[in-house]
C-alpha cells in the first residue's frame, strides 16, 4: 500500500503554553494515510484525537505548536508551513473537515447557499451565475430537498440533520482528497446519525474522498470504517483493519475500551468502566501511558515506553504483552463476547 500513501506522518509532537506550563498533547505519533480509505480515529476525550488531524490544516490554537515531525502530503512538509498563506493552499482545497456542532460552523447572519459560494469562489474560482449553480449541485449531491429555495435560507431555518448536511457540502464544495469528519453524528440523534453515515460513504465513492473519522462512538467506527487507530495520552497505541481491532485486538486499553460498549453488558451486571483518569500531559509520561489503570500491566509497563509490535501485515500495538518474553495474559471475557455481538452489528465481515 506503500504506494497509495496520500499523507505520512513521522514522529510527530505537538506541546501547548499554558499558563506558563508546557502540556504534550502528540507524542510521537507515526500513521500513514492510504488513498481512497476511511479510518477512524477513537479514544477517550482528550486524548489528542482532534488536535491530531488540527495539524494537518493548520488549525492549531495559538499557543500550540509542531516541536517535532513531519505531516508529508504532496512533497510538502506541513509542519513547516508558519504562514496562513500557505495554509491557504491546503485548507478546504486539499484537506477539509466536518465539525461536530454544525451550529458553530455556519454563520447564522448569512444563507446556507451564501456560505458554500463563498467556498467555491475562492478555491475553485467560479463567480456569479456558475458559482450558484454548482452550490446548487452540491446541496443537491448532499441530500438537501428544493435546494433551490434552500439556497437562499438561513441556518435556523435548517433542522439538525440539515444542517450537518450543509456544512458536508460546504467542506466537500472545493472536491478536497481528504475529508476529516470531527464527531461528524454526535449532536444528531440516531436515525439522522444513520442518514448522514450512508450519506458520507455515498459521497466518498462520488467524489473520491480519503475520510478521517474522529469519534469515540464504536458503534459508528464498525460501520464506517476500514482500519481503526486507537490513542490514548496523546499517541496511537494500536491500529489495524476494523476486523482486526473488534476481533484481535492486542492492547489491554483497546480491551478496555470495547468492553465499555453498552452492547457487550448483560442484564443484572454493571456496565463495565475504565477505572482511574488519564494521565496528566503536564508531565513526562514513563512507559506504557495505560499501565496505572491496567490492573494485569507488568512491571516494565511502568518503567519503559513499548514500541509497536507487529501483529499483522496491517495490525500494529504498542504492548508489552506481544513481546515473545511476556507472560500470557487472556483479554477479559467481554472481549470474548464480542465477536457474537460483532456478527450482529456487521453480518458480513
Amino acid at each position: 500500500m506503500e504506494n497509495d500513501n496520500i499523507l505520512s506522518v513521522k514522529n510527530l509532537e505537538v506541546k501547548f503554553n499554558l499558563r506558563g506550563q508546557v502540556l504534550t498533547a502528540i507524542r510521537g505519533i507515526s500513521l500513514d494515510l492510504y488513498k481512497g480509505e476511511s479510518l477512524a480515529i477513537v479514544g477517550e476525550s482528550g486524548s489528542g484525537k482532534s488536535v491530531f488531524t488540527k495539524t494537518f490544516m493548520g488549525m492549531l490554537d495559538q499557543n500550540g505548536s509542531v516541536t517535532a515531525g513531519e505531516i508529508l502530503y504532496k512533497g510538502m512538509d506541513l509542519a513547516k508551513f508558519k504562514s496562513e498563506k500557505e495554509w491557504l493552499r491546503i485548507r478546504g482545497k486539499e484537506i477539509a473537515m466536518v465539525f461536530q456542532d454544525p451550529m458553530t460552523s455556519l454563520n447564522p447572519l448569512k444563507p446556507v447557499g451564501k456560505q458554500i459560494q463563498e467556498a467555491l469562489e475562492m478555491h475553485q474560482r467560479l463567480k456569479g451565475k456558475a458559482a450558484r449553480k454548482r452550490t446548487i449541485e452540491i446541496l443537491n449531491d448532499v441530500g438537501i430537498p428544493l435546494p433551490e429555495m434552500r439556497y437562499k435560507q438561513y441556518p435556523h431555518e435548517f433542522s439538525g440533520g440539515m444542517r450537518q448536511r450543509a456544512v458536508i457540502a460546504t467542506a466537500i464544495a472545493c472536491r478536497p482528497n481528504i475529508l476529516i469528519c470531527d464527531e461528524p453524528t454526535t449532536a444528531l440523534d440516531v436515525t439522522i446519525q444513520a442518514q448522514i453515515i450512508e450519506l458520507l460513504r455515498g459521497l466518498q465513492k462520488k467524489y473520491d474522498l480519503t475520510i478521517v473519522y474522529i469519534t469515540h462512538d464504536l458503534g459508528v467506527v464498525a460501520k464506517v470504517a476500514e482500519r481503526i487507530a486507537v490513542m490514548y495520552a496523546g499517541d496511537i497505541i494500536e491500529i489495524g483493519t476494523c476486523n482486526e481491532i473488534f476481533y484481535h485486538a492486542q492492547h489491554p486499553y483497546t480491551w478496555a475500551l470495547l468492553s465499555s460498549l453498552p452492547q457487550l453488558g448483560v442484564k443484572g451486571e454493571l456496565l463495565y468502566s475504565i477505572k482511574g483518569t488519564p494521565p496528566n500531559l503536564f508531565k513526562e509520561i514513563k512507559g506504557d501511558a495505560f499501565a496505572p489503570r491496567n490492573p494485569k500491566a507488568l512491571n516494565i509497563d511502568f518503567l519503559i515506553r513499548p514500541p509497536y509490535f507487529q501483529v499483522s501485515p496491517t495490525h500494529f500495538a504498542k504492548t508489552w504483552l506481544l513481546d515473545p518474553r511476556a507472560p500470557r495474559i487472556d483479554p477479559p471475557g467481554t472481549i470474548k463476547r464480542l465477536q457474537d455481538k460483532w456478527k450482529e452489528i456487521k453480518p458480513n465481515a
